[in-house]
């Protein structure tokens, strides 16, 4: 790897750090050069522009983020649709989760006014997590493997907006209720 590969690396996981923190509030090209430690000029030497440091940044985060789900359910886990649902929303609303579900529905938001390059963004990410949860379900399951994985990426997005909107002892319920529902 080039040094200047090793830089943009560098650069990418100091943003991935203040978007997790910051959301997407501050994300002129100033505050992002500010964040990563590089000039303005410096951070276009490593990005075409704005919108392609975005997309670097949140290549990162979702390829940070599928890492650490794969290693609480790694692939081939076979796993019921109603306890992959549980499991699923247990990890994703987790202390360690929610500055980047936080971040998630910001980047939905955003895409829902379509806003570049956070359409795009919204759509990749969407689309390697449905797979990442198809990957997960008992071979059964099969034939109807696209629309549970479909509901479960639901529930899972509703459960952020309700520890947005409500906070994490309600989404502790929530997962609580969730799991006794598939139990019955």
């Amino acid at each position: 790897m080039s040094i200047r590969d090793q830089r943009r690396e560098r650069v990418i996981g100091a943003l991935v750090v203040h978007l997790a923190k910051t959301g997407l509030a501050q994300t002129t090209l100033r505050e992002l050069a500010t964040a990563a430690g590089v000039s303005d000029r410096m951070l276009l030497y490593y990005f075409a522009d704005k919108n392609a440091v975005l997309a670097a940044v949140m290549e990162r985060l979702a390829g940070d983020l599928a890492a650490t789900l794969a290693n609480a359910l790694p692939e081939g886990a076979a796993l019921k649709p109603a306890e992959l649902a549980v499991r699923a929303a247990q990890l994703t609303t987790s202390e360690a989760m929610r500055p980047f579900m936080r971040l998630w529905v910001q980047i939905v938001a955003a895409a829902a006014r379509n806003e570049e390059p956070y359409a795009d963004m919204a759509q990749q990410v969407m689309g390697g997590f449905q797979l990442w949860i198809e990957s997960r379900l008992d071979p059964k399951y099969r034939d109807e493997s696209h629309a549970m994985a479909t509901t479960i990426l639901a529930l899972i997005d509703g459960l952020a907006l309700i520890d947005i909107c409500v906070g994490p002892d309600r989404v502790a319920q929530a997962v609580d209720a969730i799991g006794a529902m598939f139990d019955k």
